[in-house]
Order: C-alpha cells, then sequence, then structure tokens
C-alpha cells in the first residue's frame, strides 16, 4: 500500500524539482581532459583531482524551514526523496525577531529538522528594517539570509514552501495594486541568481501541505502574523479569498493560479520583444528614438523604456507603472514638456526627437 495521497502528491513535487538541480548540476561540471592529450605535473594533478571530486560531490539542496506546515510538509518530501536521489539534504530557519520567543521557536525548528536527518541545519536571527512596510521588510531580510546560508554552504538550490493559495493571494495583491502582466503572473517557479529558489509547492494547495503533516505526525506552528489583520495577506487570505469563493464558487484559487501561468507566459514573450526592440531604436550614444519607439505596441514601448531606466540607475523596486507613464506621454503626447523625475534621480527629457535618459 502506497503512501496518503497528500504525502504523495509533495513527494511527487520534490521529486521532479530535485530531478531538475541534479540535471542542471551535472550540466555544469566540466568535462575531464583526456589524461594521455595532456600530461601534468604530480602537484597539478593533486589539484586537478581535488577540483575534480569538489565538482562531482552530489548537490546540497536547503529547505527553508518557519516551522508552518508548508515549510514542514516540504521539509519532509525532501528528507525523504532526497537519499532516493543522491542529493545532501540540508534546512535553515531564520529568525525575524519579530515576536517574544522567536528564537526558542527557531530552536525547536532545527530540532525538527535534524530529526528528518537534514544536515546542515541552521538557524539565522536577522534585523528587519522599516523600508517598504512590515512585510516586504522581512521578506527582504529573510531572502538576504537564504542568500547568505546559500553561498556559506555552497547549495545548489533552496527549497520555498509556497502554495498554490499563495500564488493566488499574490495575483490578487497584485490586481488591487493596478500592476500589469508581470506582477499578474505571481511567483515564479525558479528563481533568484542562478535559479537558486525553487518552489516545488506551486501546484499544491495549502489544505493538501497540512494534511501531509497531519498524516506524518509532524508537529507545526501556526505564525500569528498569518492571521493578523494588520497585514495585508492575512486579510486577503482569511476575509478576501473566502468573500470571493462564496460570491463565486469554489475553483477561484485554481484560476487565479491559472491566471498567473497564462500571464507568465505572456509577460515573458512581451519581454522577449522588448529586448530585440531595444536594440532597434538606441542609438550610439544610448539616447533612445522617439519615432522608433512610438511604432512599437504600446505593451512593448513601455517595457523598453522601464528596462532603460532601470539601465540608468533607477532601482526596479521602487519604478512603478504611473513613472512609466509618464515617460510614455514623452512619446505618444508630446507638447514640449519638462524632464521626468524617476527614482534613483533619474531624469527623462525629449531633445531632438530623441528621449536622454540619466542619472544625476
Amino acid at each position: 500500500m502506497g503512501p496518503h495521497p497528500a504525502v504523495a502528491a509533495i513527494r511527487v513535487a520534490v521529486r521532479r524539482v530535485l530531478h531538475d538541480v541534479l540535471n542542471h548540476h551535472s550540466s555544469q561540471i566540466p568535462a575531464p581532459a583526456h589524461a594521455a592529450q595532456q600530461p601534468v605535473a604530480a602537484g597539478s594533478a593533486r589539484s586537478a583531482g581535488a577540483l575534480s571530486s569538489a565538482a562531482d560531490a552530489p548537490p546540497l539542496v536547503l529547505v527553508a524551514c518557519s516551522g508552518g506546515a508548508d515549510s514542514m510538509a516540504l521539509a519532509s518530501a525532501l528528507a525523504f526523496e532526497a537519499p532516493k536521489l543522491g542529493v545532501r539534504a540540508g534546512g535553515i530557519t531564520v529568525d525575524h525577531g519579530l515576536q517574544d520567543g522567536s528564537d526558542l521557536r527557531a530552536a525547536e525548528v532545527v530540532v525538527r529538522l535534524r530529526a528528518l536527518g537534514l544536515d546542515p541545519v541552521d538557524a539565522v536571527a536577522v534585523q528587519v528594517g522599516a523600508e517598504g512596510g512590515p512585510e516586504a521588510a522581512a521578506r527582504d531580510a529573510r531572502y538576504a539570509a537564504l542568500d547568505a546560508a546559500a553561498e556559506r554552504h555552497g547549495a545548489a538550490a533552496i527549497l520555498l514552501g509556497h502554495t498554490r493559495d499563495d500564488q493566488a493571494e499574490t495575483v490578487l495583491l497584485g490586481l488591487a495594486r493596478g500592476s500589469g502582466t508581470r506582477s499578474l503572473s505571481g511567483m515564479a517557479a525558479t528563481t533568484g541568481r542562478g535559479g537558486r529558489y525553487r518552489r516545488p509547492f506551486l501546484e499544491v494547495d495549502r489544505q493538501t501541505a497540512r494534511k501531509a503533516c497531519l498524516i506524518q505526525s509532524l508537529p507545526v506552528w501556526d505564525d500569528p502574523h498569518n492571521a493578523d489583520p494588520l497585514y495585508t495577506r492575512s486579510r486577503l487570505r482569511h476575509e478576501g479569498l473566502p468573500a470571493l469563493e462564496k460570491a463565486l464558487g469554489k475553483g477561484v484559487v485554481e484560476a487565479l493560479a491559472r491566471t498567473a501561468q497564462l500571464s507568465r507566459d505572456d509577460a515573458d514573450a512581451l519581454d522577449s520583444w522588448a529586448a530585440d526592440a531595444e536594440r532597434t531604436v538606441i542609438d550610439e550614444r544610448g539616447a533612445l528614438d522617439a519615432a522608433k519607439l512610438y511604432a512599437l505596441p504600446a505593451a512593448v514601448r513601455r517595457r523598453v523604456l522601464r528596462r532603460a531606466a532601470i539601465a540608468a540607475g533607477a532601482p526596479a523596486g521602487s519604478l512603478f507603472a504611473r513613472h512609466i507613464e509618464e515617460v510614455d506621454r514623452l512619446i505618444t503626447a508630446w507638447r514640449g514638456q519638462g524632464t521626468v523625475n524617476l527614482p534613483g534621480r533619474v531624469g527623462v527629457r525629449r531633445q531632438g526627437g530623441r528621449l536622454v535618459i540619466r542619472q544625476g
């Protein structure tokens, strides 16, 4: 008799990601030179052997675990699947220091991860700032800690426990902000430098992850912040989505997750088009030809403008649709306007049929 369907679902999701990590790891290992073709000194041979041994070592995959149901289910699936595939598996928990006793909670998570057989396991304490609001500041501090842990341990990947429900919430938050297609595409399955972050559960619902923990008798911790109405995502989770499902019927989460994937496909295609178009509208001095920009479809043109603004020094996270719309009016509604000021002290002005984008 096989495992419970919920346990089987989380294991299959993790197994697929581990196969991808292994394939990527194998592709990064350089082909060995033929000994007869390139004789080397004994010392050099020992050095080459050490490098080869390091490259041939099985990859390390870490799970980011808060102790909640989603990440504990992910940790259990990683602990089960990794040895079968010859992958080393470890874990990391981040103590944000935002609640009394958070250090003790992190220590408990470490004990649970080690009990699953994961090694290495770390608990990292971070300082959460205030920039961008509490949720964004905590997220920034968390990812900085995870990046540092990956570098410290030489991890090939870090698994994150975001579920299909998290994806649906992300799409709705993007809609509420009036964001474009890229924001509506939600979270990608693979992100970060070199594809460091992997999200195996984007097609697994939150209830399945919780049920898998229950079946395996895994203790879980429910973060009180997840039920705190002070946080936008919490209100959406406990009030917004249930209201939508009451009004529209079941299946809203699945539909939003599908919307995310369709939006991602569209955004990827438009980004690729914009990258190609940028080369045709930029001159040797880095200015953009207004007439050529005007001839582009609006979705492509605005992407070109955004890319150019970021290249000039505007922070991507502070560059919103309203900023790009102002710049776009220098092309589509030109009436002699002055310089458009963007975040990062970047200015955009129209001069002689060209858009000049400069910092300072």
